[in-house]
């Protein structure tokens, strides 16, 4: 377990800043790992906007630190500051990534990658009370809300992936392919993955080219 404990590049709970933002989401909580996390999920599903648009492929963005800081970001780094807290509090965490198809998004996103499959979807399992739980803090409220969609709760208990449906139906998400589980970020493997599935996306430099806006602006632009 020792490897789902320590800081990393990118599971920098070592940093100060990582640090007090922990602290100060724990404040008043229970002296208990399960209510604890609970409360370190909602912070990080809901201060952090999602936002897909913003990938790029310098490592520093894929850290719990920088998620922090930008308060935009998207799943994995999200699910990296929830697993970097996690691990600040002595609770083994580990990132585990898959490809999802999904129903429910804009015209411009489905347009923008040409698809309707998100390679690389990113979600953190927890070691609690003996098992490995997973969570997923990507879309926050806000969001969720304008998608009509419940924000996606977590228990401490059960395993807590995406949504079936929305409220009224439709479909949403489903998992179509596993790429397992890793004790830190593989950035290589995930770089090599969002390219070979969205090429368009990357400019002569090997960089993706840069994107204004949201998903929250899509979304409240074609209600």
């Amino acid at each position: 377990m020792e490897n789902y404990l320590k800081p990393t590049e990118f599971f920098d709970y070592d940093k100060p800043e990582v640090k007090a933002w922990i602290d100060q989401q724990l404040e008043g909580a229970p002296n208990e790992p399960v209510e604890q996390v609970k409360a370190l999920y909602l912070a990080v599903r809901d201060s952090v906007q999602y936002n897909p648009y913003v990938f790029q492929t310098d490592p520093n963005t894929l850290s719990a630190s920088y998620a922090l800081e930008s308060r935009e970001s998207y799943c994995i780094p999200k699910a990296v500051l929830l697993g970097a807290a996690a691990r600040y509090i002595g609770i083994p965490s580990r990132l585990g990534l898959a490809d999802v198809r999904n129903h429910l998004s804009s015209p411009k996103l489905i347009e923008w990658l040409r698809s309707d499959i998100f390679r690389m979807h990113g979600f953190i399992e927890l070691y609690l009370n003996g098992q490995w739980v997973k969570a997923t803090p990507a879309f926050n409220k806000q969001l969720c809300a304008l998608m009509k969609v419940e924000p996606l709760e977590f228990d401490g208990v059960n395993d807590s992936v995406f949504q079936e449906f929305t409220e009224d139906g439709q479909a949403h998400m489903e998992y179509i392919n596993d790429h397992g589980v890793f004790d830190d970020v593989p950035f290589d493997f995930i770089v090599d993955g969002v390219r070979s599935a969205y090429g368009h996306l990357f400019e002569a430099d090997e960089k993706p080219a840069r994107v204004d806006g949201s998903l929250e602006q899509d979304v409240t632009s074609n209600p």
